[in-house]
This record gives C-alpha cells, sequence and structure tokens, in this order.
C-alpha cells in the first residue's frame, strides 16, 4: 500500500484487570468510507479512542499519509475529526456560537474566517435554520449532525465516526448517510458501528471485529462472494424453536427466518449471501476458533 491514507499495524490494548481490549489489530485505509463492523464489546470503541490519541496504545504503531502518528500526535490532531458515540452540550449556548468556540478551539484564530467556515458547516449539515437554539434542545439527529460539523472543523484528512446512527430515525439516517458520502470523496473516513445496513450502504470496504482482532476483511462483494452456496434458510412457525446452530434468525409476520451456513439441510432454501450472512459467520468463526 502506498503512504497515501491510514495504516495501523500491530495495534494492542490490554486494561487494568487484564481484559485485552485490542489484540494486534491491522488496517490499512485510503481516502474513502471504510466500514468497522462489530458487536459491543468488540473493541471498536477502544480502537477509534486510540486512533483519535485519546489514550495510547500498549503496542503497536498508527501512520497517516505516512507520517508517525504515536510519535507525533500533534501532527494527527492538526488533521483528525472525531465523533464520538456521545456528545455533550452546554446548556444555554446556541449552535452557532459554541460551534465558534470549537473552531477557535481547533485554531481557526482569524474571526472573519472563523464566521465564514461556521455558517459553511451549519449550511452543509442542514442546521443553519436552527443555529440560533440552544444545542441542548437539539433532537437526537440534529445533534448528531452538529458533532459532523464539529467534527469537519478544519477540512480533516481523517475522520472517524463511532456509532453514528444510534437511534436515529430512518430520515435523519438517510440524511446522516448523504453527508458522511459527500465527506468521504475527499478524506479517509473510518464508520465504526455494529448496524450492518450503514456499512453497506455506505462503505467500499470494511473489516469485522471481535475480541478485539479482525477476524475479516476486503470489499462486500468479495466477502460475499466466499460465502456462494454456503447459506441456507427456512421460515419455521412461531411456536418452533430456533435450532441452535442457526447462524441468524429473524422474525416476520408468520414465524421466524432462520439462516444456516455450511452444508443443505432439508426444508432450507438457497440464499444468495448478503453481508448480514458474512457478519454473522465471521462472528461465529472467530467465537469457534477461541473455543
Amino acid at each position: 500500500m502506498s503512504e497515501r491514507g491510514l495504516v495501523v499495524t500491530g495495534l494492542r490494548k490490554t486494561y487494568a484487570g487484564g481484559v485485552t481490549a485490542l489484540d494486534g489489530v491491522d488496517l490499512e485505509v485510503t481516502p474513502g468510507l471504510y466500514g468497522l463492523l462489530g458487536p459491543n464489546g468488540a473493541g471498536k470503541s477502544t480502537l477509534m479512542r486510540t486512533l483519535a490519541t485519546l489514550q495510547q496504545p500498549d503496542a503497536g504503531s498508527v501512520a497517516l499519509d505516512g507520517i508517525d502518528a504515536l510519535a507525533d500526535p500533534d501532527s494527527l490532531r492538526s488533521r483528525l475529526g472525531y465523533l464520538p458515540q456521545q456528545i455533550g452540550a452546554y446548556p444555554g449556548v446556541a449552535g452557532r456560537d459554541l460551534l465558534e468556540r470549537f473552531a477557535w478551539l481547533k485554531g481557526r484564530t482569524d474571526a472573519s474566517a472563523r464566521k465564514q467556515e461556521v455558517a459553511h458547516l451549519l449550511e452543509r449539515v442542514n442546521l443553519d435554520g436552527d443555529a440560533h437554539r440552544a444545542v441542548a434542545t437539539y433532537s437526537g439527529g440534529m445533534l448528531r449532525r452538529f458533532g459532523i460539523a464539529v467534527a469537519l472543523i478544519g477540512e480533516p484528512r481523517l475522520l472517524i465516526v463511532d456509532e453514528p446512527t444510534a437511534g436515529l430515525d430512518p430520515a435523519e439516517r438517510s440524511r446522516f448517510h448523504r453527508i458522511l458520502a459527500d465527506i468521504g470523496s475527499d478524506a479517509v473516513v473510518l464508520l465504526s458501528t455494529h448496524i450492518v445496513e450503514d456499512v453497506e450502504n455506505l462503505c467500499t470496504r470494511l473489516s469485522i471485529m471481535a475480541g478485539g482482532r479482525i477476524v475479516a476483511a476486503g470489499t462486500p462483494a468479495r466477502l460475499k462472494a466466499e460465502l456462494e452456496g454456503r447459506i441456507w434458510e427456512r421460515e419455521v412457525p412461531r411456536q418452533e424453536s430456533v435450532p441452535e446452530h442457526a447462524l441468524h434468525a429473524t422474525a416476520t409476520p408468520y414465524g421466524t427466518r432462520v439462516v444456516i451456513s455450511g452444508d443443505a439441510e432439508e426444508g432450507y432454501n438457497a440464499r444468495a449471501p448478503r453481508l448480514e450472512d458474512v457478519y454473522y459467520h465471521a462472528l461465529l468463526t472467530a467465537q469457534r476458533e477461541a473455543a
């Protein structure tokens, strides 16, 4: 891989008490949207916080465009945008005023240029009409969009977004997706989530994380192709229990759709692999290997 992009090598992090959150994570992310899928507790947030220089790893390296980010964290911070899971707001402070404050803290000291950038960002995330309102009164979707505006101050080279659409209604999720897709044309965007649909809609490449490790990586098309002819499904009545070896199961109006992997079984029909099948298959394989 060229030096253009984010390269993570052998990243390790163990917390007090012996909990291993990162167990040799390797990532190569070129400009565009890159998905990081994994269940809660997989280590995604630890990885995001480490890449955002909010904590130091025990071992490993992080480079952005060939620059050692662990040796020179200020270089990374100056080119970083970070949207964490939770966004706080100061009571009574209007959106425009708070965004200006964040811009000043990020080094935008020229008042005229700062006001112009803030106005542009508020328009970009469709909050210009609500910029006079206190951020504490924003809805969940508005607050996420405000967080993106904060993260985009200074046109970051690396944008990290952690569970960005959790709790959003379908309209807000769609709006948020459009914003992220637009950003991904210029920057390295790392999208961390447990929502498979977000990655499927936005990302050309992804990794699946479990137990602090990357357990699968590639393009959605290649990962789905690897399961071709190995995924089967059937719908069972509500009163029938889900088989223990099911890959995953989804409620339907008439019962439960059960998906399995491996060899064909009686009553099951072939199913074209989907990204959710890839996700659950990777987690199941990792669980079996760890047992």
